[in-house]
């Protein structure tokens, strides 16, 4: 059998690429092609493999990895994330939040992480969001080439079908992992793939190709928009929010426009029909002092005093949550994000990260008495869904930091003395 014809491979800049490489089939067959590109070594091809140790065979994939990338010859990093199992959003939504904030935690500036979706994937997206009521920016689907944290997210295999992938690896002798729970067809997408997708597909061989090119017109359809409405959202913007007056002095329809331009732009799944008349029918004209949310799948768009905020969803960490830390690896966090030290191999001892319970105090650099922490996140401005959602870390009853936006005096000198930084991301993708 012969491998599917070459497909384009080659970034439209030399630039380095890092391949999220899982050891499936489809990752398998991504980093094969990549690897036999002689000017994508020169550039610095190398691999990440997200070690989320779900499954009782986590550490046997990950030494399948490592040793196709040994007989290869490309580097791997192997980061090891720890999954909380009561982020109340799923298993499979928290280990993908884990493990995108992995990516962009290894991705190099202006580095390209590479993905091994494919049409079938494409035409089981735009699907998912046909369904749950789209418009034609989100009916793009899935883009080839997009910002992500400091480089760009590159999938050069969205023309290729999954059987073109099968038997490419086939000719070429590879060997994959195969996941059990993609046999599972609880997650919708997992049911489309093996209950729908194969019945439409015996009415319609080339389903999927249809449904993956109606994402490809809907794309170029949705650009040709989005330079009047990217004009539009520059004069709305406050920071990463909106700016509510000057959203509400443009007419209804561009509104819509600049609604979507504003998700896109922030890397969020686009709003969904209905996303657009709550967010006209309730978030404006909500009061000042109200908290009004519109979510779709882990998005959200908040209204927030006179601004929107568009954000992953940060869910508040569960009450009674604790968790023992040592600061050796980065600790992935309930609802998504992560804790990490930077620049410390760890802790003299394991310290507790746990949610907020109410009446903490900290005391702060240069000062000889504790504030109360409500207190002082208020003072910071600090927007009430990152403050449910934002970690403490404790030794024992003493609280050293909340987040890393309020650092306790101790603390902040030993990270002084060790060049360390403690650093909290909140989850930065829904894909």
């Amino acid at each position: 059998m012969n491998p599917p014809a070459p497909v384009p491979l080659q970034p439209a800049c030399n630039t380095a690429v890092l391949v999220g490489f899982s050891g499936g089939l489809d990752s398998t067959a991504l980093l094969h092609l990549l690897a036999a590109d002689p000017a994508q070594r020169a550039r610095g091809l190398r691999a990440i493999h997200v070690h989320h140790g779900l499954q009782p065979q986590a550490d046997a994939w990950a030494a399948h990895c490592e040793e196709l990338c040994q007989a290869l010859h490309v580097p791997l990093h192997v980061v090891r994330v720890r999954v909380p199992d009561d982020t109340g959003s799923g298993p499979e939504a928290a280990a993908r939040s884990a493990r995108h904030a992995a990516f962009a935690e290894a991705l190099a500036r202006d580095e390209w992480l590479a993905l091994a979706h494919h049409l079938d994937d494409q035409a089981e997206t735009f699907l998912l969001r046909a369904l749950r009521g789209s418009g034609v920016d989100g009916l793009a689907a899935m883009r080839s080439l997009r910002p992500f944290a400091a480089g760009m997210l590159w999938r050069p295999l969205l023309p290729v079908p999954r059987s073109g992938l099968h038997d490419y690896a086939r000719a070429h002798g590879l060997e994959w992992i195969e996941d059990p729970s993609n046999a599972e067809d609880t997650a919708d997408r997992n049911f489309l793939r093996l209950q729908v997708m194969p019945l439409v597909a015996k009415r319609w061989p080339h389903a999927a190709q249809a449904l993956a090119r109606s994402a490809t017109l809907a794309g170029e359809a949705a650009a040709q928009l989005a330079t009047q409405h990217d004009r539009d959202l520059a004069q709305c913007l406050a920071g990463d929010a909106l700016s509510l007056p000057a959203l509400l002095s443009l007419p209804t329809e561009r509104r819509a426009g600049v609604l979507r331009a504003w998700v896109r732009h922030r890397g969020l799944p686009p709003l969904p029909a209905n996303g657009l008349r709550v967010i006209e029918q309730e978030l404006l004209p909500a009061g000042h002092d109200r908290q009004a949310a519109f979510r779709w799948g882990r998005a959200e768009v908040r209204r927030w005093r006179d601004q929107l905020h568009a954000l992953p969803a940060p869910a508040p960490l569960p009450p009674h949550w604790n968790i023992t830390w040592d600061g050796h690896e980065p600790l992935a966090l309930p609802g998504g994000g992560q804790l990490q030290l930077e620049g410390s191999p760890g802790f003299e001892h394991p310290l507790q990260v746990r949610a907020r319970r109410g009446g903490e105090r900290i005391t702060l650099p240069g000062r000889s008495h504790s504030h109360a922490l409500k207190d002082l996140l208020q003072q910071a401005e600090l927007p009430p869904w990152l403050r449910t959602a934002m970690p403490l870390l404790c030794d024992g009853e003493e609280v050293l930091a909340a987040g890393n936006r309020i650092i306790s005096a101790r603390l902040h000198d030993w990270l002084q003395r060790h060049g360390a930084r403690l650093h909290w991301q909140t989850a930065t993708s829904c894909d």
